[in-house]
């Protein structure tokens, strides 16, 4: 295994408490929950060096096991809240495996279960960007629907009046005068050891974007389950 030389670990987070879904992470899209389909992506990729689940929930921890991810250890308590950050997350999943396992881990990648519908080919695709190009960390982007970026937003008054955020708002009136913008769609994070655990970061200023075409479904509400069972239904991985 390993990646061109260089030793990998995959880490899919999943804590047992969600608000706008109860018990997200267990949800089923396509037939598989949000942590098996994550379990299945890993499974695809046979440069990965270990695949760990870091959770702070016993049937989590089961159902991980039972597609496939190693589960060592469990996360803390306080690594497993609503405003406990990814990066402080990672860090700990990172250096808790390399004491389970003995070696250390030169890269990493990092899968959410709330992206379901990502392919093995984009989190190749992630890394490569990020050890090909010589950059320390790297992040799967989908570009911004016209009507969400910053010249088309609109601001409004405590009178109820709308204006326009940017100055320059009212000369865009069709989308193709507006620059591309992309958002982080949550498929795939990959890092080098100097950025998670060194510089406790993740999108740091180093940071590849790849490109994902197409929709891609972010589960946190109810609607978006449905949104991704119509996009797993119509050929998603």
């Amino acid at each position: 295994m390993t990646w061109h030389g260089h030793t990998v670990l995959a880490v899919v987070p999943a804590r047992g408490g969600s608000k706008g879904i109860p018990r997200k992470n267990l949800a089923v899209v396509g037939g598989l929950s949000l942590v098996a389909r994550a379990a299945k992506v890993a499974a695809a990729l046979p440069w990965l060096d270990a695949a760990v689940l870091t959770t702070d929930d016993a049937e989590i921890a089961a159902e991980g096991r039972r597609h496939g991810l190693d589960v060592p250890f469990l996360r803390p308590a306080g690594l497993a809240t609503d405003l406990a950050g990814a990066a402080e997350t990672w860090q700990h999943a990172w250096l808790e495996s390399e004491a389970q396992y003995g070696r250390r881990f030169e890269l990493s990648v990092w899968l959410q279960p709330t992206s379901p519908l990502r392919t093995p080919d984009d989190v190749e695709r992630t890394l490569r960007a990020m050890v090909d190009g010589g950059h320390r960390a790297a992040t799967t982007v989908s570009r911004v629907p016209g009507h969400f970026t910053p010249e088309k937003i609109l601001t409004m008054d405590a009178e109820g009046l709308v204006h326009f955020y940017r100055p320059d708002g009212a000369r865009h009136a069709v989308r193709q005068t507006i620059p591309p913008y992309y958002h982080r769609n949550g498929l795939c994070y990959a890092a080098t050891r100097e950025t998670v655990v060194d510089r406790l970061q993740t999108v740091e200023e180093d940071c590849a974007g790849v490109l994902v075409e197409g929709h891609v479904a972010n589960i946190d509400e109810p609607i978006d389950l449905e949104i991704a069972q119509w996009l797993a239904d119509r050929g998603g991985f």
